[in-house]
């Protein structure tokens, strides 16, 4: 029963997360780069990789990243980018699961500090790739200011959205901690 459950919320999770992309504001290419956009995708994997742990979560990432590329005709410049920017970079949101293991997941902290460790390890699986993967289209200036290093640009350039989307997911997260909770123990 526990299993059904769990396979269950994993569908509606990926599922809303799905629709959740559509409902978005694009934010990287007013700054010149190739996407990126501010959107509560991340809400409901966090909430999901909290109640089952980073194990499911990571995998409910994975798979919604997948089938966000495939849906959302996602912009790439090879497989690696596909691989990266979108299954490994949503994978990565499960690790707010984590928090289980140091932290009573009852609490509004736990929701906030499990959306943070999501959102930041989906941020540095995107820099990773635009250190690597984008670095060859790296524009010769970005925010007005000279590109020299794939590093910096890409801390910029994943930046622009990435920050918003964090403080979105966290303050989320933390407001939505009430109505969840009743959701979070019942198995």
């Amino acid at each position: 029963m526990k299993r059904t459950r769990l396979v269950a919320e994993a569908g509606i999770t990926i599922a809303l997360s799905i629709v959740l992309s559509y409902i978005k504001i694009p934010i990287g290419l007013s700054f010149g780069g190739f996407g990126g956009s501010i959107d509560l995708v991340m809400i409901p994997l966090v909430f999901f990789a909290l109640k089952w742990g980073p194990g499911w979560g990571t995998l409910a990432g994975l798979v919604f990243g997948t089938i966000k590329y495939f849906l959302g005709s996602g912009l790439v410049i090879s497989w690696i980018s596909i691989i990266f920017d979108y299954s490994v970079a949503y994978a990565m949101v499960g690790l707010a699961g984590l928090v289980k293991y140091f932290m009573d997941v009852n609490t509004p902290q736990a929701f906030g500090i499990g959306a943070l460790i999501g959102c930041i390890a989906r941020f540095i699986v995107h820099y990773i790739s635009g250190v690597t993967v984008y670095a060859e289209w790296m524009p010769e200036e970005f925010m007005n200011l000279p590109m020299t290093s794939p590093a910096i640009y890409s801390l910029l350039y994943n930046g622009t959205y990435m920050l918003p989307n964090t403080i979105l997911c966290v303050a989320a997260m933390v407001l939505l901690f009430k109505p969840l909770k009743r959701l979070l123990n019942n198995y």
